[in-house]
C-alpha cells in the first residue's frame, strides 16, 4: 500500500526539486524565475487596480450617502403629485422613517452679472439639513435656504456669483399664453440671494443645482402648496432598507416608484460596473501574456530533462506519470508565483489604505489615491491567475505526449 503511494506522488516530488534544485543549465533557472516573476508582478498590477477603482466607488458612494437620500418617492406618470393623502400620512408615520422632506423641483434659466446658465431649482422643506450631510459639503458661506438659496460650486463659477450681487431667475409660466409681441411677459422673474455655496464632487450637482425654499419654487413652477415632485426620505437608525422600501411601496401602490441610493444611481452604478469588468479584463490579457512564459520555461526544462525522461521511461514509468511532473512543474509555478503577486498586491494595497503612499496632489477630494482592499476580489485574482496557469501548463505536456507518441 505504501509502496503504491509513493509511486503516485512521486512526480509532485520530483516537479518540486526541478524548481527548487540547481539546474544545468543557468539559464533555465533565469527562464524559470522570469516565468514565475511574472505571473507575480501580473497578479500584483490585477488585485491593486481593481482596489483602485473600489476605492473611487467608495469614494463616489460617500458622496451620494452626503446628498442623496436613503429612498426617494416619485409618481410613476407625471411630474408632480399630492402629498395630503392618507398614504403619505401613514409614511410619516412608520417607525422606520426618521425624516420625511418635500422636494419641488424643475428647470429654470439663473441669470447674475451679464452670465445666464440652465439650472435645476431644487425647492426643499425646512427639514431638509436633518434629511442628509449637507452642511458638511458647505464650502463658503453657510447653509441657509430662508428666502435665500444656496448654491453648487461649479455653478458659482460659471455666473461668478457674489453674495451682494442677486441672482435672477426665470421660469415660463405654466397656464400663460406667449405673447409675440412681448414673449418677455410668459415668463415669471424672481431675485434671490446667496446664502451659501457646497461642493458634492459631482458634476451634475455642483455644476447645475440652486436649492431655494420650497414655497418658493411651487410659486415659481405654479404648483399648489401640497404639489411636490418627490419625497426622500431618510430611514430610522437600524432601519433595514430594504424592508422599509417594500413597505412604502405597499402602502403607496403602484402609481408611486419608491428607489433606494443604488437605484437613484442606477446608470451611473452600471457604469461603474462595466469600466471595472473591462479593466479586469484587460488586465487578465495581460497576465495571460505573462504567463505565457511558463510554456518556454517548461518547454526549456523537458529539453533540459531528456535524460531523466529516458531514464523514468527505462524504469517502467507511464507517459501519464511523466506528462504529470512537467504538468506539476508548470501549475507550481503559476501557484507560487500568484501566491507571491497576492501578498505583494495586499502589502501595497494596505499601505495606500493607511499610509498614502501614492498622492492625488492639490485640487481633489481626497489626498491619497483611494483604495479599497475587497477578499471578494482577491479570490477571484487569485482563481482566474490560477486557471490561466494550468491550462497554458498544460500545452507543454500534451506536446510531450505527442512526441512520445510518434517515437513509438
Amino acid at each position: 500500500m505504501s509502496s503504491a503511494k509513493h509511486i503516485s506522488v512521486w512526480p509532485w516530488f520530483v516537479a518540486q526539486r526541478y524548481l527548487f534544485s540547481k539546474k544545468t543549465h543557468n539559464a533555465i533557472n533565469i527562464i524559470t524565475l522570469v516565468s514565475m516573476c511574472g505571473v507575480a508582478v501580473g497578479t500584483m498590477a490585477l488585485l491593486c487596480v481593481l482596489s483602485v477603482l473600489n476605492g473611487f466607488e467608495n469614494l463616489v458612494n460617500a458622496s451620494f450617502t452626503a446628498f442623496d437620500p436613503d429612498l426617494r418617492i416619485t409618481c410613476r406618470e407625471g411630474r408632480t403629485f399630492d402629498v395630503a393623502t392618507s398614504a403619505f400620512d401613514q409614511v410619516r408615520a412608520m417607525d422606520e422613517v426618521a425624516v420625511f422632506a418635500e422636494v419641488c423641483a424643475s428647470n429654470a434659466l439663473l441669470a447674475c452679472n451679464d452670465r445666464q446658465t440652465p439650472v435645476q431649482v431644487r425647492g426643499v422643506s425646512a427639514n431638509y439639513a436633518e434629511l442628509n450631510d449637507i452642511r458638511q459639503l458647505v464650502v463658503d458661506g453657510s447653509f441657509s435656504i430662508d428666502e435665500r438659496a444656496m448654491v453648487g460650486v461649479g455653478l458659482v463659477n460659471t455666473l461668478n456669483a457674489a453674495y451682494d450681487v442677486p441672482l435672477t431667475l426665470y421660469v415660463p409660466k405654466r397656464l400663460a399664453q406667449v405673447n409675440l409681441a412681448r414673449p418677455d411677459n410668459a415668463f415669471r422673474r424672481h431675485e434671490v440671494f446667496l446664502a451659501g455655496v457646497f461642493a458634492t464632487g459631482q458634476q451634475q450637482y455642483d455644476d447645475a443645482t440652486l436649492i431655494v425654499p420650497l414655497t418658493l419654487a411651487q410659486d415659481l413652477f405654479d404648483y399648489a402648496y401640497n404639489e411636490v415632485s418627490s419625497v426622500e426620505l431618510k430611514l430610522a437608525s437600524g432601519a433595514n432598507v430594504d424592508k422599509a422600501q417594500n413597505a412604502i411601496a405597499h402602502c403607496l401602490g403602484d402609481e408611486f416608484v419608491v428607489q433606494n441610493r443604488y437605484e437613484q444611481q442606477a446608470d451611473f452604478y452600471r457604469i461603474l460596473q462595466i469600466e471595472k469588468w473591462i479593466t479586469f479584463l484587460i488586465l487578465t490579457f495581460i497576465v495571460l501574456i505573462a504567463t505565457c512564459n511558463i510554456i518556454g520555461s517548461l518547454s526549456m526544462l523537458m529539453i533540459n530533462k531528456r535524460a531523466d525522461i529516458a531514464l523514468f521511461d527505462a524504469l517502467g514509468a507511464r507517459n501519464a506519470k511523466i506528462r504529470r511532473l512537467f504538468l506539476l512543474e508548470g501549475w507550481m509555478i503559476a501557484v507560487y508565483g500568484a501566491v507571491v503577486g497576492i501578498v505583494l498586491g495586499v502589502v501595497l494595497c494596505l499601505l495606500q489604505q493607511h499610509v498614502g503612499i501614492i498622492k492625488m496632489g492639490a485640487g481633489y477630494m481626497v489626498e491619497n489615491y483611494p483604495v479599497a482592499l475587497r477578499a471578494g476580489d482577491v479570490v477571484l485574482v487569485f482563481v482566474t491567475v490560477l486557471a490561466l496557469g494550468f491550462v497554458l501548463a498544460a500545452y507543454p505536456a500534451s506536446v510531450l505526449r505527442q512526441r512520445r507518441v510518434a517515437n513509438e
